[in-house]
């Protein structure tokens, strides 16, 4: 489904307090549900999406959602100057890739599958910087690296070594956008100092644009069509996509952050995967057989101890969409 894809203008945690246990539990609980929720996405867009219906329900999706960012900050949207709208232009439309990548690949994958792939985001992100920076990753995120691209492959050969499916390469690729993603976020300086909420609406806004004209030129079925064939459930599937993935996700991060620090809500939200593989296979029925669940295990052991790794060696958590650097970048919205 990185972006993919979520606030004051320079959102400083504050220093560590001796916080009871109660009002940590408290603080990290939504965060946990945060997490929940984007591992249920993958199998919530797999049940209303067809092929056919991808960039309708992208429309539909984040549509439902542009106008309440819009009208919490119009005040900052107004405040942006001509370099941060075109920076945030610019990273809109990667988002939309982001997007347009996650849905049609979770159409022809398992959700599993997606939400494992996926988080590959969190290896490619820090080995893509060290390139651009011409730094050699350190021995131990070497090898976390080379154990989630295993369990990717043994993950998409839970049914006997076939090919990898469309969706998987798709997800794949997705989760290569998501780094060119985060990583120009890092590097386009206009937006380095924008308001988060007007950084994240105007990136939506860019992704809306260019679902709307993909759905213009004909792509698929038109968005009216598409929701005139939903159903209850279909409904709740997109509500559940559009308010707590993406509008409500936003929210408690910003509020999370000011109460802890971006490492401990960015740790709490590096469980989705997790969640994804917990949806997929208890509410979506899935089978991952006994190569596939190993890869799976394989894929989950890497990304944690590639973000040990990394955070060990610059002191922080590894870049990532969903909260990177809360006072500099938009987090994830869905």
């Amino acid at each position: 489904m990185e972006t993919d894809l979520v606030g004051t203008p320079a959102v400083v945690p504050a220093a560590p307090d001796a916080r009871t246990p109660r009002r940590a539990w408290l603080t990290d609980l939504p965060v946990l549900l945060v997490a929940a929720a984007w591992g249920g996405s993958y199998l919530a867009a797999k049940g209303i999406t067809a092929e056919h219906t991808v960039v309708a329900v992208l429309v539909l999706r984040f549509g439902v959602v542009l106008p309440v960012l819009v009208a919490l900050g119009l005040r900052g949207l107004r405040g942006l100057t001509a370099a941060q709208w075109r920076g945030a232009g610019l990273l809109g439309l990667i988002l939309s890739g982001v997007f347009l990548l996650e849905t049609y690949g979770v159409v022809h994958t398992s959700a599993t599958n997606a939400g494992l792939i996926i988080s590959l985001t969190m290896i490619f992100t820090p080995l893509a910087e060290a390139a651009l920076n011409r730094v050699r990753p350190s021995r131990p995120f070497l090898c976390a690296a080379g154990l989630s691209l295993l369990g990717v492959a043994l993950l998409t050969q839970g049914g006997g070594f076939t090919a990898p499916s469309l969706g998987d390469v798709l997800i794949l690729c997705a989760a290569l956008a998501r780094t060119v993603h985060v990583l120009a976020m890092s590097r386009v300086r206009a937006v380095q100092d924008a308001d988060a909420l007007s950084l994240t609406t105007v990136q939506l806004g860019a992704s809306v644009a260019v679902f709307a004209l993909l759905a213009g030129a004909g792509t698929g079925v038109s968005p009216w069509a598409a929701a005139a064939d939903f159903d209850v459930r279909d409904w709740g599937g997109l509500l559940f996509l559009a308010v707590l993935c993406t509008l409500l996700a936003f929210w408690v991060q910003m509020w999370a952050v000011r109460r802890t620090s971006p490492s401990r809500v960015s740790l709490l939200l590096g469980t989705e995967p997790l969640w994804a593989a917990a949806a997929g296979l208890a509410l979506g029925g899935e089978h991952l057989g006994v190569t596939g669940l190993f890869g799976a295990l394989l894929v989950l052991a890497g990304t944690a101890w590639g973000r040990r790794a990394t955070g060990s060696r610059t002191g922080d958590d590894p870049p990532r969409e969903e909260l990177p650097n809360v006072a500099r970048k938009p987090a994830r919205t869905g």
